[in-house]
């Protein structure tokens, strides 16, 4: 049986969002400094109206999810998250099972890549539900709208009637729950199709232009426009770091992530990532938090043979534990071998991956010191980074 007044949001972050660029599902990437799914679970955990709030995650992102979820791991209206489905109707439909055996009266669906939802939008599609089985979040289309011909014009579509369909999408809860079952294995594009298909008619609501998706790389950009317009002033600092590492014996290098093969390796204490160790000093500069050796001294035997993606998400961490954000990196590298042009893009991809930042914010480049000093005798690799970073401004 239901509960009478008790309202529970989904928010289903199974997806891979490969259509976002490199940096990793885009719900966990940075957003100003938070991750973009901590950021959508706020919104409805703040929410009056609603008494809990159940995540779907992808299996592999259960670690993924923690990180980003720290802040708000603990708030009791937070529930376990539960693994998704190989489709987001899938994911959608477990979810709902999840919370069958204490179901609510109704349940609100709504996309962990829509972090903007406001508390007036989710009210609206709430008291909607007093008088609908369905109700969704929606805009009306103000272009105007041409079907096409492959990449010519057929015709013109009338407007009057189209609306852009957002969420949250909120139903009654068994009515939904059984249209899910019906559904499992048609393919349907969003939760009210899924009510329309089973009959179910669905309110529109009013929703917001601001409750964008983010979907293409280029939407965090817009995204971060918008945070723009709610948040408190940044201030932008700037940090430089410099490292220096020696070969010795070995068969391979590691710079920026990347293994390189060679005639030698680079001599360290961690792994000798020479130009992750300089990116880490420049954030950390950037910080005013001093530098490498003051966060993982090398007289401490755990860092010995350690991986540098370590230091550098230790350095992500404390810039989003600061409300801020990395918002460029730039490294060069000084050496005459190996070559670095081949690899550049990979190494861009490591470091985008690691800060959670797309690649369009990482240069890596490479020049020699035309066969002058260590570098130009081949005794070792020389890093330099430049990192600006976003940080609220002091009150």
């Amino acid at each position: 049986m239901a509960h009478k007044n008790k309202t529970i949001a989904i928010i289903v972050a199974a997806g891979r969002g490969s259509r976002a660029g490199a940096g990793g599902p885009k719900q966990y990437r940075d957003l100003a400094g938070r991750a973009v799914i901590s950021r959508t679970a706020a919104a409805f955990l703040d929410h009056p109206e609603i008494d809990a709030v159940r995540t779907i995650i992808h299996r592999d992102d259960f670690d993924e999810y923690e990180r980003a979820m720290a802040a708000l791991i603990g708030d009791r209206k937070l529930m376990a998250p539960v693994t998704g489905g190989a489709e987001r109707q899938d994911s959608v439909r477990l979810g709902l099972e999840s919370i069958g055996d204490d179901a609510p009266a109704r349940v609100l669906i709504h996309d962990a890549a829509r972090p903007f939802v406001d508390a007036a939008t989710i009210s609206r599609v709430i008291a909607s539900l007093d008088d609908h089985d369905g109700a969704i979040a929606a805009l009306p289309v103000h272009d105007t709208i041409k079907r096409a011909d492959g990449d010519m014009v057929e015709t013109t579509v009338p407007r009057d009637a189209l609306w852009r369909a957002q969420t949250p999408q909120g139903f009654r809860f068994d009515k939904i729950l059984a249209a899910h079952r019906a559904a499992e294995g048609k393919v349907l594009t969003d939760d009210a199709a899924v009510a329309e298909a089973a009959g179910i008619t669905v309110k529109l609501v009013a929703g917001s232009p601001d409750n964008m998706k983010i979907t293409q790389a280029e939407d965090f950009g817009m995204a971060e426009l918008i945070l723009g317009r709610k948040k408190e002033p940044m201030e932008y600092r700037t940090g430089h770091g410099f490292d220096v590492h020696a070969f010795e014996d070995g068969d391979a290098v590691i710079i920026c992530g990347v293994e390189i093969a060679h005639d030698k390796k680079l001599k360290g204490h961690s792994d000798a990532d020479v130009g992750m160790h300089a990116l880490t000093d420049a954030i950390f500069g950037a910080l005013g938090e001093g530098d490498i050796g003051d966060h993982f001294p090398p007289s401490d035997s755990q860092w010995k043979g350690a991986p540098s993606r370590i230091f550098l998400e230790k350095a992500r961490d404390r810039v989003a534990d600061r409300g801020g954000r990395i918002t460029h990196c730039d490294v060069t590298l000084m050496c005459e071998a190996p070559k670095i042009g081949p690899h550049r893009d990979k190494m861009r991809g490591a470091l985008a991956e690691i800060l959670n930042v797309d690649t369009s914010r990482i240069s890596v480049k490479a020049t020699t010191t035309e066969q002058l000093g260590f570098t130009g005798r081949r005794e070792g690799i020389a890093a330099m980074a430049t990192a600006t970073v976003a940080l609220p401004e002091p009150s």
